[in-house]
């Protein structure tokens, strides 16, 4: 169990599957950030590449090159590898030893009706032909998790199903075992209407796939573009015509990203009266993103110009991820006893 004078213990991270772009910010990178400099916390930050082969084990090389780009965006929104541990999924094999361990604790018929999983499926169009290791990924996570013995795992209102069996699991294999190695997790939550940033043409989900983000590698001229492609009011034809804010990606963006409410307050007013129009109000928007996404792009760029840097803070990271993570299966095979010529 936990010792309640430690430090508590953060993991987190992303699949490797693209860039990332402002929504990932706005949902995970900036509270990770604060986290990690709250000094309250051990933080691992993974980048899970193997569950992102769960429905892209056909083209690797997409997994391979996005996981220097996912690198590169997490150094230049400021993790600092000296603060959190930075490590590859596929490089610590405890992982999948563990992960084989706890699916004889769970049966198909609970994975299959995982919420999370459920609408993954149907999203994804995999049908009938579910690859197993998607179907399997939520006990991935939990041996991700129980492996660093995370007691805090910042997620998503729709992974709240994902960290519910992840505690099944651990209370299945405590109480099979008689004791208490593994520890139960908690989520962080964003706060309520910031986890989620709507997409450039108003879908609910800025979304890779979909095609309708801002990256945080961008450059200005793309980010203008973006800026002025972006969803506001259809009804709000003349400059002269009250809009509606309500439903407007243009002041969502704005209620997130600019610090000076008042005056978001007071533009609201204008437009809902009318005199204000969308050009004008994108023309201050991308100024409000520029100061957010300026310096991360400047900072990106420059650990671009030295890979050689960005692989040895990812080896680096892999070499004591491994280490606790190898500790923990020691316990978990102790517990069971298939530790076989250490324990005769």
């Amino acid at each position: 169990m936990a010792n309640e004078n430690e430090k508590k213990i953060i993991l987190t991270g992303d699949r490797p599957t693209g860039k990332l772009h402002i929504g990932h910010y706005v949902g995970s990178l900036r509270n990770r950030v604060a986290l990690q400099n709250s000094g309250d916390y051990e933080t691992f930050i993974m980048i899970a590449d193997m569950q992102a082969l769960t429905d892209n084990a056909r083209d690797p090389e997409k997994i391979r090159k996005s996981l220097t780009e996912v690198t590169l965006d997490y150094l230049a929104v400021g993790i600092d590898p000296k603060k959190s541990t930075i490590l590859v999924q596929s490089q610590i094999p405890a992982l999948n030893e563990l992960t084989m361990i706890y699916l004889n604790l769970v049966t198909l018929a609970r994975l299959e009706r995982n919420p999370t999983v459920k609408s993954e499926i149907s999203q994804k169009g995999f049908g009938q032909s579910i690859p197993a290791g998607f179907l399997t990924y939520p006990v991935s996570q939990t041996a991700d998790i129980t492996a660093f013995k995370a007691t805090t795992v910042p997620v998503g209102d729709d992974q709240e199903p994902m960290l519910e069996q992840a505690r099944e699991l651990v209370r299945s294999f405590n109480g099979a075992y008689h004791k208490d190695i593994l520890v139960e997790p908690e989520g962080v939550f964003p706060p309520k209407g910031e986890g989620r940033i709507p997409g450039l043409d108003g879908n609910a989900k800025m979304s890779k796939s979909l095609g309708n983000a801002i990256y945080l590698s961008d450059d200005a001229d793309t980010v203008t573009k973006k800026v002025m492609s972006m969803y506001t009011d259809p009804e709000h034809i003349k400059v002269s015509d009250p809009g509606h804010v309500e439903g407007n990606t243009v002041f969502t963006y704005l209620d997130i990203f600019d610090p000076d409410k008042a005056h978001i307050a007071d533009l609201k007013a204008q437009y809902q009266a009318g005199g204000l129009g969308d050009v004008k109000i994108k023309r201050y928007l991308n100024e409000v993103l520029e100061a957010t996404l300026a310096p991360i792009r400047k900072r990106r760029a420059e650990y671009a110009a030295n890979l050689d840097y960005v692989y040895k803070v990812l080896e680096d990271g892999s070499a004591h991820a491994n280490e606790v993570a190898n500790k923990t299966l020691q316990e978990v095979r102790d517990a069971m006893g298939i530790n076989y010529f250490t324990q005769r």
